[in-house]
């Protein structure tokens, strides 16, 4: 995957050095929205970048009420706008979970140890990838940038 990527930035490095600073940052920012889209359809379908689905919830064993909330899908409100960024810095796109809620995604994305609680047990989460570039999202970047590049009644 990473080698894919840097063939892309290495194609669209000469390209992208011709565009003014304005068209750069226009041009990132279509970039990291459309991502964004991308990305939070994928959490909501459960899956990890590779296609394959994220592994379960450990079952729950609680008394009382048995929970709604065990039932719905994990990540509903990781991938709403207000904690799943898309940012533009200079002419750079950043796409990330800021604020209180990265730490949670950082532990579920690379399948870290952390508390359930503050006073809870420890437990080791499952990887799954929140974030992450599919092979359309790849095809996705190119498409845009070479509609950046060539516009409407320009052919090259």
């Amino acid at each position: 995957m990473a080698d894919d990527l840097q063939q892309l930035a290495d194609w669209a490095a000469p390209l992208l050095a011709k565009l003014e600073a304005r068209e750069r940052r226009a041009l990132a920012r279509t970039i990291a929205q459309d991502l964004r889209r991308n990305q939070r359809a994928r959490i909501r379908a459960q899956r990890n970048p590779d296609g394959t689905p994220y592994a379960p919830r450990q079952p729950q064993r609680l008394r009382g009420r048995q929970g709604a909330i065990r039932r719905r899908a994990m990540f509903a409100k990781l991938s709403t706008a207000k904690w799943l960024k898309a940012t533009v810095q200079g002419d750079t796109a950043v796409l990330g979970f800021f604020g209180s809620v990265a730490r949670i995604a950082r532990t579920h994305q690379l399948g870290l140890r952390d508390r359930v609680s503050r006073n809870g047990p420890t437990v080791e989460y499952p990887q799954r990838e929140l974030l992450g570039f599919t092979a359309q999202d790849r095809t996705r970047i190119h498409d845009l940038l070479i509609d950046h590049l060539i516009r409407p009644g320009q052919r090259v």
